[in-house]
């Protein structure tokens, strides 16, 4: 196993998928629904985890055998999405409270900064990019170096 994408792939699977899967079975509850998931069926996922990975990704986009499978059930505009994280919002105004925490915290003399950059994390320059999902786990991984203030040997 030292595909570094069978061993990403196995941590998701192992790791993440449960915490999601037990997420949405709870919030759908309280509303009252049943949801399904079919792609998490184990014995697809078995079979997909076990295709490689240049199978899985043969046109540069993820789910690449997903949408061949489905070119001809679905329309165009489905195909072509990009995939979105889940769960995700896409209200600006997250994005916008995001930087202003980033900004903020690299601003201060936090230990979470002698792993992220304090530059990057500061930055309101729209020349460098930046990802939510990066900043999202830099202020994790703050409010956890607060929670549980571990010593740090690096």
């Amino acid at each position: 196993m030292d595909d570094p994408a069978r061993i990403v792939t196995h941590l998701f699977l192992t790791r993440a998928l449960p915490v999601l899967l037990t997420r949405k079975d709870s919030v759908s509850r309280a509303a009252g629904l049943d949801v399904r998931t079919p792609y998490t069926d184990p014995r697809l996922v078995e079979y997909v985890y076990n295709v490689p990975w240049s199978m899985k990704t043969f046109d540069g986009r993820e789910k690449s055998l997903l949408r061949a499978i489905a070119r001809d059930l679905l329309p165009g505009s489905v195909l072509k999405r990009v995939k979105t994280a889940y769960p995700s919002t896409c209200d600006p105004a997250y994005l916008a409270a995001l930087e202003r925490q980033a900004r903020h915290l690299a601003a201060q003399d936090h230990p979470v900064l002698d792993i992220a950059d304090r530059t990057w994390l500061g930055t309101a320059d729209p020349a460098i990019p930046r990802d939510r999902n990066t900043i999202e786990w830099i202020l994790n991984l703050a409010a956890w170096l607060d929670t549980y203030r571990p010593t740090l040997n690096l």
